[in-house]
């Protein structure tokens, strides 16, 4: 079954995280890339502002995934990425802005998220809707953040 995304509607448009999601292969990893200018533009955001705004997209992003996986009749598809955008914001928190604490967490969300270890799996499989979406790349976002924090505190 091919879905048929609009990107004409707004939530479609952010669910597919402008686009990026519709790359032919590993659209999640396209998403997350999508997202670096993002998040390194948010993270010279005060802390209170980085957080508010990573809450409220979060919360957006239970609405448009839940309207874009409605809208194509397919829960959770490949090219929906919102919940990438955030859960690298997730991952990025507290961190210090520089290109290699970007790419580290690049790589240690998506490796989360890929793998998908307890709970995140468990997430991924019991809930659904936009909260299912959004819950599992949370989920690694936090997972990722410790093990980014943990990283930069042993090797600084």
């Amino acid at each position: 079954m091919t879905a048929k995304f609009n990107l004409k509607k707004w939530q479609h448009l952010l669910a597919l995280g402008f686009g990026s999601g519709l790359a032919p292969k590993a659209p999640g990893t396209f998403g997350t890339l999508a997202a670096i200018p993002l998040v390194a533009a948010l993270m010279l955001s005060p802390l209170w502002l980085y957080l508010l705004i990573v809450v409220a997209a979060w919360a957006l992003g239970i609405y448009v995934c839940e309207v874009a996986a409605r809208d194509v009749g397919v829960h959770d598809h490949g090219a929906i990425v919102w919940d990438e955008i955030v859960g690298l914001a997730v991952t990025m928190a507290l961190v210090p802005l520089s290109a290699w604490n970007l790419l580290l967490g690049f790589v240690l969300f998506r490796f989360f998220d890929i793998v998908k270890p307890w709970p995140i799996r468990w997430l991924d499989q019991k809930v659904t809707g936009g909260h299912g979406i959004m819950l599992d790349d949370i989920v690694a976002g936090l997972m990722a953040c410790l093990v980014l924090h943990a990283t930069l505190w042993c090797f600084g």
